[in-house]
């Protein structure tokens, strides 16, 4: 399935990784619940290569909703480019998307999701300003 992203997207990373055998369901597909584990694997990964390493102590983001749309089944074997946008920069919050598809079937969407991320500071444990490095960063 071809999806359209508004405009107002940013690609910043892309993540490849292989379906891996216990992915699978007893219908020999993908668990959609594995989903949200790509997504996480992405979201953790494109963090981390911009510097935002995990800091209890201090600020990071927080998931506050997460969604995911199934397209097209994915199945052992296959290899998977999922591609990772960001947009919508609020006072706290930011969005993030994802299209997920077989790197053999190039252009052909399986599956499409995202999250709305929240700047949090943990000690205090409420939303804060975003960072202004970050801010650049997500603003298309």
């Amino acid at each position: 399935m071809k999806i359209e992203l508004p405009e107002n997207k940013k690609l910043v990373h892309e993540l490849r990784f292989p379906v891996r055998w216990g992915d699978m369901d007893a219908l020999g597909h993908v668990n959609n619940a594995v989903y949200f584990r790509y997504l996480e694997m992405a979201r953790v990964d494109w963090l981390a290569s911009v510097g935002c390493k995990p800091d209890p102590s201090g600020q990071g983001p927080v998931i506050v909703n997460a969604f995911c749309n199934f397209y097209k089944q994915l199945e052992y074997p296959a290899q998977v480019l999922l591609k990772f946008y960001v947009s919508d920069p609020g006072r706290t919050t930011f969005e993030t998307w994802s299209t997920m598809e077989r790197q053999d079937q190039p252009g052909i969407v399986c599956a499409a999701g995202g999250a709305t991320t929240i700047w949090v500071d943990f000690a205090q444990q409420k939303a804060v300003a975003l960072p202004e490095w970050l801010r650049s960063i997500v603003t298309p």
